[in-house]
């Protein structure tokens, strides 16, 4: 392991003004080569894409350079690669395309445990189509989800199954391989929500057994949009409402309306910090995000692991789930205190750990924490060992 977080610090101008964030999940804070990278954009000509002039060649290859760092972060082909103003939007959009094909006494399969970006767009779709929707459980003790869950609920008549990679309520990295076969083998689509995948752990979307990933590179150190992977034959074989003079070439045919060129610089380069996390990491970017992002794992590991047997020692604190796998994301509340007033309470240390239900509403009521939820402290490439000392002295004082 070669992390130097010290070096990593220093390329997060926001940490500057003192706070330690726990708030990551929610969107980490912007490394300074991709507002460089966005600045810079801004600051260049730029046309619609084209092949005549420097704007529009310029627009052209940011685009071309921003898929080819999303399928080298996601190790897929770029020609898959679709970009859109948020995984929510894209998520919509693409239910809306699949749901073409269906039809009644079709069935759709979502989890109780994913935020509800990977839940509402398929309900609405199906009901619209006249399909089912089946609800997989998951273990409201250990926030466990697993594939005997999902095989419950599978049957012939399964036209798709929508999942996620990490709970980013929870922090559960269910095995979604072992998800995706089972639902393959009945002849249906897997369609994966990895926005609090990504940020932690390599990804593979091969591997994984995917048709469709998501994620969102504002949770990776990046800007504010989200992508969609797929592979390019599968894609063909939708056909997304669009503008009549607009492409109909994939991945073109999925963006509506001229793509926020600035945005996607700062992509490539959410990439390429990502990839360079680890300064011993060799090789192409591809090899080095592997690298780097095994040296982040590590190191976001051990501070979860202090986080967690810290928040333990604490009277009153009730961690809540205690899944195989995780992200380093911990949720929990205190005793006699609202997780608001808790949130509150570490906000006046400035340390920042949100509360709620973080739109993941079906996890937090399956779980019995109701609407409010809990507090999340979610760790990112940047957390170092004096911020999870800092909330747990925050959270001591505040309980004494």
């Amino acid at each position: 392991m070669a992390y130097d977080i010290d070096a990593v610090r220093r390329a997060f101008p926001a940490l500057d003004e003192g706070a330690a964030h726990f708030d990551g999940p929610g969107g980490s804070q912007v490394a300074a080569p991709v507002a460089d990278a966005v600045a810079g954009t801004m600051r260049a000509a730029v046309a619609n894409r084209g092949v005549v002039t420097t704007a529009e060649q310029r627009a052209e290859q940011i685009v071309v350079d921003a898929r080819r760092a999303m399928a080298d972060l996601l190790a897929v082909d770029p020609a898959g690669v679709v970009f859109g103003r948020s995984m929510t939007a894209l998520t919509f959009d693409l239910s809306r395309a699949l749901a073409q094909q269906w039809a009644p006494g079709d069935e759709i399969v979502v989890t109780r445990l994913d935020h509800d970006a990977n839940i509402r767009p398929w309900v609405i779709a199906a009901e619209r189509a006249g399909a089912q929707v089946r609800w997989a459980a998951f273990d409201p003790d250990s926030a466990e989800l697993s594939l005997g869950d999902v095989e419950a609920v599978l049957t012939e008549r399964t036209r798709l199954v929508a999942v996620t990679a990490a709970s980013n309520l929870f922090g559960t990295i269910p095995n979604v391989r072992a998800i995706s076969e089972a639902t393959h083998s009945v002849g249906a689509l897997v369609y994966v929500d990895g926005v609090h995948r990504a940020p932690h752990t390599a990804v593979d979307v091969e591997t994984m057994g995917a048709d469709f990933f998501a994620c969102s590179p504002y949770k990776f150190c990046g800007p504010h949009l989200g992508v969609l992977a797929a592979a390019p034959a599968l894609l063909e074989t939708l056909q997304p409402d669009k503008l009549l003079p607009s492409s109909d070439a994939v991945p073109d045919r999925f963006e509506l309306g001229t793509l926020p060129y600035e945005l996607l610089a700062g992509v490539t380069a959410a990439v390429d910090f990502l990839a360079g996390l680890d300064p011993a990491a060799a090789g192409g970017r591809r090899e080095r995000l592997l690298t780097s992002m095994s040296s982040l794992e590590e190191h976001e590991e051990a501070l979860a692991d202090r986080l967690e047997s810290g928040l333990r020692e604490l009277p009153g604190v009730t961690l809540h789930g205690s899944p195989a796998r995780r992200t380093p994301t911990l949720l929990f509340s205190v005793d006699g205190w609202s997780p608001r007033e808790v949130q509150v309470g570490l906000a006046q240390h400035n340390v920042n750990a949100p509360a709620g239900s973080f739109y993941a509403v079906e996890a937090a009521r399956w779980a019995g924490l109701g609407e409010q939820g809990a507090v999340r402290a979610g760790l990112a490439p940047y957390t170092n060992g004096d911020d999870v000392e800092r909330l747990l002295q925050a959270l001591d004082e505040m309980l004494g």
